[in-house]
């Protein structure tokens, strides 16, 4: 698979799945059926968790500039999870854009980082041989 499809459909991945998983969590009202920071937490770390596989797999397929790799697919996978959160939260349900960003849209930065922690490592790695 190219690269940048790679790395695209990766990140569509990366918000479809939390996003699929949280509907368990609200009623058909979409009142929380739990305590919100509860839910937060479990999605946070289901992300994390499938970010940090995903990018494992992408960077599979790259033999160098990883660092230079790990900044493009961070931005490209906030970017993504941003625009889509903005069309489905904010436009589509409703929410505030000032409660989108304060309460998940920061959360996004996870993303970036990983990516830039993990091309550097992997650089670095590199380096040592």
């Amino acid at each position: 698979m190219d690269k940048n499809l790679r790395n695209v459909l990766f990140g569509f991945i990366v918000w479809l799945v939390p996003f699929v998983v949280s509907f368990a969590f609200f009623s058909p009202k979409g009142e929380p059926l739990y305590d919100q920071y509860v839910i937060k937490n479990i999605l946070l770390v289901i992300g994390a968790g499938l970010e940090s596989f995903l990018l494992i797999k992408y960077f599979k397929g790259v033999n160098k500039d990883f660092a230079k790799e790990g900044v493009i697919v961070g931005i490209t996978w906030l970017l993504i999870s941003v625009a889509l959160d903005i069309i489905s939260l904010v436009y589509l349900f409703n929410m505030p854009f000032t409660k989108w960003a304060g309460q998940i849209g920061i959360g996004y930065l996870v993303i970036p980082i990983m990516g830039v922690s993990m091309g550097i490592v992997l650089d670095c790695k590199l380096k040592k041989r």
